[in-house]
């Protein structure tokens, strides 16, 4: 079979790692619809029948033969934490950080941007204006030496690059694309509280990927040990499906509605532990999970929270097959794509990490990092390597093979008739059409797509710009 040329244009691909420049834009170039014959939509290569899990699911020989053992994975993962200096294992945090650590630590996540910003309105932002934004960092209070404090989210929230809800974006003003965004955190997980923002509503925060500022109101802070332990605590509640809340709960706000993304972790209760009444419902039919909440104080406490049975929950991570990873990643499919956890959604490394902290992986948060990454099996390409070689480990690929080019991830679920498959939260759309012409849409969401014909802007094709492939095993 024989596929049109399918680009994607990722100006500001996701919040994988941004690019040293500003990518340059591609011409669009228009296209009559009536040029796609035959279809339905104006995303080539696809039939309806690709878009269910169950697809590609049945193509495999062994899908449920386990890819790595949980040892194996704890290995996997300790590997990785030694080799990725952005991967923390908070527990070895230090207690305290000097005056010039802390100084390197908001300039990492801090520093003023080196590109024009721009509000929606198009008014760019003066220097005045985003130094008020690095003012906020509160850098004239550090202190000679300066205590770490712990806590846990108790809300998904975002994590920005300056203590700021404001949104600034590039000169294109894409808007979909705020660049203060930087990534998201989900109730449950652990964090290192570094410093404080001037108005004291925001923490500069070290989850074990990341490192941004969260706001406080978010975040219940606790004694070291007990925050820590919680992310250990057995047996747990892991959430496999793409989204999920605990149930209402009129008498406890704190715990009622509470969203849980995918691969969130949090400790099950049993009854000798809750008794038979939880906030009012009888628990049987639900899994009661611990949940972190904020004390009045900001401190941590802990209550019972409900979560219905009907909800896609698993007790422990899911193994690690071929089929639990494309089933999981098509739990996502259609999901709006959010540039860093925006849109209460995710991007597409947020993507690929959700689906493999479901099995209990653990990985880098931005695309450069994943993919120069030395963990996995990895083949890295420079401008010297050809198509033919990439072609010929992409004959290879294995599903959850992850496939990077600058600024995106994707990741492999098969081929159809010799042309590879992704699937993929990605921003933008364009391809060449039978004519050679150059068309330019969206997608903003997770898709799927084929591989090889894929382009990047108008020129290069996908092929062309991969400088990884890394199979996680």
């Amino acid at each position: 079979m024989k596929y049109i040329a399918l680009a994607i244009i990722l100006t500001a691909l996701s919040a994988c790692q941004p690019a040293p420049t500003e990518p340059p834009q591609a011409v669009a170039v228009a296209v009559e619809y009536q040029s796609l014959p035959n279809y339905q939509h104006d995303v080539i290569g696809m039939q309806e029948q690709y878009l269910e899990s169950e697809f590609w699911t049945k193509r495999l020989q062994h899908p449920d033969a386990l890819i790595m053992t949980s040892s194996e994975i704890a290995d996997f993962n300790e590997r990785s934490y030694a080799v990725q200096d952005e991967m923390v294992y908070l527990i070895e945090h230090p207690k305290q950080l000097s005056a010039a650590e802390l100084n390197n630590k908001i300039d990492a996540i801090s520093s003023l941007p080196s590109y024009p910003r721009f509000y929606a309105s198009g008014e760019q932002a003066t220097a005045e204006q985003l130094d008020v934004y690095r003012n906020a960092a509160n850098i004239d209070a550090i202190q000679a030496t300066n205590p770490v404090q712990f806590g846990l989210v108790v809300k998904r929230s975002a994590m920005r690059t300056f203590p700021t809800r404001d949104k600034l974006y590039s000169e294109d003003l894409d808007l979909d694309i705020d660049r203060f965004q930087e990534t998201g955190v989900f109730p449950g997980m652990p964090l290192a509280i570094l410093h404080t923002s001037s108005d004291g509503k925001w923490y500069l925060a070290q989850s074990y990927h990341y490192l941004a500022w969260v706001q406080a109101k978010d975040v219940a802070i606790g004694p070291r040990d007990e925050v820590l332990g919680f992310a250990r605590k057995e047996p747990f509640a892991m959430v496999a499906e793409a989204k999920v809340e605990t149930n209402y709960t009129p008498s406890f706000e704190p715990v009622s509605d509470v969203q849980l993304d995918m691969s969130t972790r949090l400790p099950l209760l049993s009854a000798a532990e809750t008794g038979h009444d939880v906030h009012g419902q009888n628990p049987f039919a639900s899994y009661t999970v611990q949940l972190p909440i904020r004390d009045a104080n900001g401190d941590l406490a802990f209550s019972p929270a409900l979560i219905a049975r009907h909800h896609d929950v698993h007790v422990g991570y899911l193994p690690y097959t071929e089929a639990n990873v494309i089933n999981q990643a098509f739990k996502f499919l259609g999901e709006r794509y959010g540039w860093g956890h925006d849109y209460n959604a995710r991007d597409c490394t947020g993507f690929v990490l959700e689906v493999y902290r479901s099995m209990g992986i653990d990985m880098p948060r931005n695309s450069s990092q994943q993919g120069y990454g030395s963990y996995g099996d990895t083949v890295v390409y420079d401008e010297n390597s050809s198509n033919e070689e990439k072609l010929a480990r992409l004959a290879n690929a294995k599903v959850g093979d992850l496939i990077y080019l600058p600024g995106h991830v994707v990741m492999y679920i098969g081929e159809i008739e010799g042309q590879p498959y992704v699937i993929h939260d990605v921003h933008g759309l364009s391809y060449r059409d039978a004519e050679d012409q150059h068309y330019e849409g969206t997608l903003n969401g997770v898709s799927v797509t084929p591989l090889v014909d894929l382009g990047f802007g108008a020129n290069d094709t996908y092929l062309d710009r991969i400088y990884a492939i890394k199979s996680v095993r």
